[in-house]
């Protein structure tokens, strides 16, 4: 009876999600769009937003408003391919395309995914070693282990419900906000003046924003999540073969994402304008990590700052470190056309399960090795530049393939800001690629 009543929920939520917004109804149509969003809002990124912010202030406050119409529409037609068609992007890449295409593209998302990976524990580890002490290794293989368990034995709607949870760590950087002096006439002016300079460093910055919010692993588990959605709410279809349910589906993914999407650059602002508001004002203005950030916030805004800083460095480490293997292993399993899904048991998808483990142990082990933190982070960032424009460019001809979408295809504003995204981040490409020819 219970089941019943939460299938008979689920489609009302999909039906109509503007018009009743009562709690149980937002937490339905809030999932696939809120939870990618909040993972963007990594460690790794934490990192990227605190060094920005504590360099140039508000000066770069501008790439988060630019960003979000851009973000939004590309995973928009992310989990529009995973809703329309039942697959995910490795799924559709290998059904319609070459495999060495799927593959390729597949091997760079989990080569930088494995490095992010290892950077997130990594910095959660050295996060909790700040405030009670011991040694962060001990940390970083604990952290690791839970998050392959929860992966792995939890079921999948106690595992989304537990993802949803984790996104409220979030919430601590705008408790962080609060409790700074912010220099408003300067925050404004950053936000919608923007303030160009042709410097390798100023360039640097803006790619690194602009890689830091658009991810190729954002793209793989949002279409992958609505893929995962069809198979667990029965009275849902794939739109190719069931197009009535298009318009309910599309006002619901919009709502998810374009929620989602505004989260993670509100949340990127607060962490990008607590530095600026503090790091920057006492002339601090080089931050190698998220933990450093939160470790140099202390002698300007007060130990209750730091712990908030920690608790959403570890909080959105555990959202995002499951998402960043979870991603890998659909892509992997769709090219390599295994048994993929968090909703089937481990013992259905031993390949599927058993890449998640492994990936979240390589980026574990990667925190033994002799590697620069700094380093890592920054080549996990060149290689999801580079292997998004690809992706990007994919995408957007399957969007607007019938053969793939049937009636479905994607049309108007949002394919134009699709293609729109895509040419940007091929241009932030390029600028990576000029940063480090120019060292």
């Amino acid at each position: 009876m219970a089941d019943n009543k939460d299938a008979d929920l689920d489609a009302r939520a999909e039906r109509s999600p503007a018009i009743e917004p009562s709690k149980p109804r937002l937490l339905r149509v809030l999932g696939p769009g809120l939870i990618t969003g909040a993972s963007d809002d990594d460690p790794s990124g934490i990192a990227t937003y605190s060094q920005v912010g504590a360099q140039y202030a508000y000066g770069v406050s501008w790439t988060l408003v630019f960003s979000y119409p851009l973000m939004s529409a590309i995973q928009m037609i992310s989990a529009r391919l995973g809703r329309t068609t039942g697959r995910g992007i490795a799924g559709n890449l290998r059904k319609y395309y070459s495999n060495w295409l799927a593959y390729s593209g597949v091997f760079l998302l989990v080569v930088a995914n494995v490095i992010n990976i290892g950077a997130d524990i990594g910095a959660m580890g050295d996060a909790i070693k700040l405030i009670i002490g011991g040694p962060a290794l001990v940390y970083v293989v604990m952290l690791g282990a839970g998050c392959a368990i929860a992966q792995v034995f939890l079921q999948y709607r106690q595992y989304v419900r537990l993802l949803k949870w984790l996104s409220l760590a979030l919430l601590s950087y705008v408790a962080t906000v609060v409790i700074v002096k912010i220099d408003w006439v300067a925050l404004l002016s950053g936000l919608f003046i923007p303030r160009i300079e042709f410097s390798a460093d100023y360039l640097t910055a803006v790619v690194a924003v602009f890689g830091t919010t658009i991810s190729p692993y954002l793209f793989f588990w949002q279409a992958s999540q609505e893929v995962e959605d069809l198979k667990e709410k029965p009275k849902r279809e794939p739109l190719k073969d069931c197009p009535e349910q298009a318009k309910d589906a599309e006002e619901r993914i919009e709502w998810d994402t374009l929620v989602g999407m505004g989260v993670s650059n509100a949340i990127a602002l607060s962490i990008m304008v607590t530095a600026a508001a503090t790091l920057n004002t006492h002339h601090i203005t080089n931050i190698e990590s998220s933990a450093q950030a939160a470790a140099a916030l202390e002698p300007v805004a007060g130990k209750f700052a730091e712990l908030l800083f920690v608790i959403g460095i570890v909080g959105t480490g555990l959202l995002a470190v499951p998402v960043l293997a979870g991603s890998a292993a659909y892509g992997v399993g769709e090219a390599l056309r295994w048994p993929t899904g968090l909703a089937r048991k481990p013992k259905d998808a031993k390949a599927f399960y058993g890449t998640i483990a492994l990936a979240t142990m390589l980026g574990v082990g990667l925190n033994f090795a002799p590697i620069n933190p700094i380093q890592a982070l920054f080549w996990s960032a060149v290689v999801n530049g580079v292997v998004a424009v690809p992706i990007m460019v994919i995408m957007m001809l399957m969007s607007g393939n019938r053969q793939i979408m049937g009636d479905q295809t994607i049309g108007g504003w949002l394919f134009g800001l699709g293609w729109l995204s895509t040419t940007v981040m091929a241009l932030c490409a390029v600028g990576m690629g000029i940063s480090i020819f120019l060292g």
